[in-house]
């Protein structure tokens, strides 16, 4: 044990120190045979300038999915403010994805023809009320973001989403899909645990937690900045996890590169 101690030790700080050779995530891309997809959706971006530091440190690229979402710097996380960092990770090679531009929760069906639902937005002019939405109107929330995301990186993002909460239903996931877009969720190891209380799931158990469950092919998901938890989580775990993985044989891809979702990328251009 002692042993393994000191060889994770040591891979994690060569690779803290940034000694990756430039280019590899390119070769590694290549011939990933132990592929995991990190994905982050929008929070209050008070983490974004780590994130972004972390993932150019380590060359690994990400699919990300936003939402204006309120933030730290008083505003949203998709306006003017925020554009020059959206754009410097598109230059970067990252992905993107809609996760509705209201962060908007499905929270029933309505019954009735055509497709209608109970949507609760958690940021924008609608925040926190609950009102109906049609299915075109739901598609136009998940467009506007990818709309946005594309004037502000110059990017077209992919034609995939994430709704808020994973709160869906599979009239839902018809209407997005029949507007073109496919919903992407996460594997259940995926889930970091970054919107959990810090009190009860510290940041060490978290991460030994994600290094021991995480399999080939998982979708990880984590937040560019959770307001409620008082010991944010990617100050603490998101290098060490990386590193971790890296350690264990994995490589880091994008969902352009997922097996699930390469087809219908390629069929909605």
């Amino acid at each position: 044990m002692a042993s393994a101690r000191k060889r994770f030790g040591a891979a994690l700080s060569f690779l803290l120190a940034g000694t990756m050779v430039p280019g590899a995530w390119a070769a590694q891309g290549a011939s990933c045979e132990k592929p995991v997809y990190l994905t982050f959706d929008t929070g209050h971006m008070g983490i974004a300038p780590l994130v972004a530091d972390v993932l150019k440190r380590q060359d690994v690229r990400v699919t990300f999915f936003a939402a204006a979402e309120r933030t730290q710097t008083d505003g949203n996380s998709l306006d003017d403010h925020w554009a020059p960092w959206w754009k410097a990770r598109a230059a970067e090679g990252n992905e993107f994805g809609s996760h509705t531009y209201d962060h908007a929760y499905w929270r029933g069906d309505v019954k009735g023809s055509p497709p209608s639902f109970r949507i609760r937005p958690s940021a924008g002019p609608q925040d926190g009320k609950e009102s109906t939405w049609t299915a075109a109107e739901y598609c136009a929330n998940i467009r506007k973001s990818s709309d946005r995301l594309e004037a502000i990186t110059g990017k077209k993002p992919l034609p995939l989403y994430r709704a808020p909460g994973g709160k869906t239903s599979p009239q839902l996931l018809a209407a997005a899909k029949a507007c073109g877009y496919e919903y992407v969720g996460w594997a259940p190891a995926g889930f970091l645990g970054d919107e959990l209380p810090s009190e009860k799931f510290s940041n060490a158990k978290l991460l030994t937690q994600a290094l021991d469950t995480i399999r080939p092919g998982d979708i990880l998901l984590a937040h560019l900045g959770i307001w409620s938890r008082k010991d944010p989580w990617a100050p603490a775990n998101l290098e060490p996890l990386i590193v971790g993985l890296k350690a264990k044989g994995f490589c880091f891809q994008t969902l352009r590169q997922h097996p699930d979702f390469r087809a219908w990328i390629a069929s909605h251009p």
